[in-house]
């Protein structure tokens, strides 16, 4: 629905997806929320990872902000700890820095992913988090 001040896009209206396997590892639902209108940039994805499903290494050229709903998740920065997130947790990725983000082992998780399109790109895919990576080292939990 559309005036001339505000669009309102109603819940249902777009499909969910199957998260594609060469963004994720195991089972994840994406469901677009939105895409700005020019001049605006900003996406927004509600994302949904089963139990220890997560994203492949990737980046964003304009950075992004991951804000979680539900469950209990791990996130990490190339050369940086494995992080626990929260709902309510907003986690900030800088312009261009690899990294990671999904659910939790044992537990689902999802999150709002807002991001900025740049040249018609919002994200650089990668290669995938192997088991050993999304394990591996100390899990921080603030």
């Amino acid at each position: 629905m559309t005036d001339s001040n505000q669009t309102i896009i109603r819940n249902g209206s777009k499909p969910s997806i199957k998260g594609p396997e060469n963004w994720f590892t195991g089972s994840v639902r994406i469901d677009y929320m939105f895409q700005a209108a020019a001049p605006g940039r900003a996406t927004g994805a509600l994302v949904t990872f089963e139990p220890s499903a997560r994203t492949v290494w990737h980046s964003h050229p304009l950075g992004q902000t991951v804000v979680v709903l539900t469950g209990v998740g791990w996130t990490q920065c190339e050369d940086g700890p494995r992080t626990e997130i929260r709902p309510g947790d907003v986690v900030s990725c800088a312009c261009g820095k690899r990294h990671w983000h999904g659910a939790a082992a044992d537990t689902a998780m999802s999150h709002l992913a807002i991001t900025e399109t740049l040249d018609g790109k919002n994200t650089d895919w990668m290669e995938p988090v192997t088991d050993e990576q999304y394990l591996s080292g100390p899990l921080i939990t603030v």
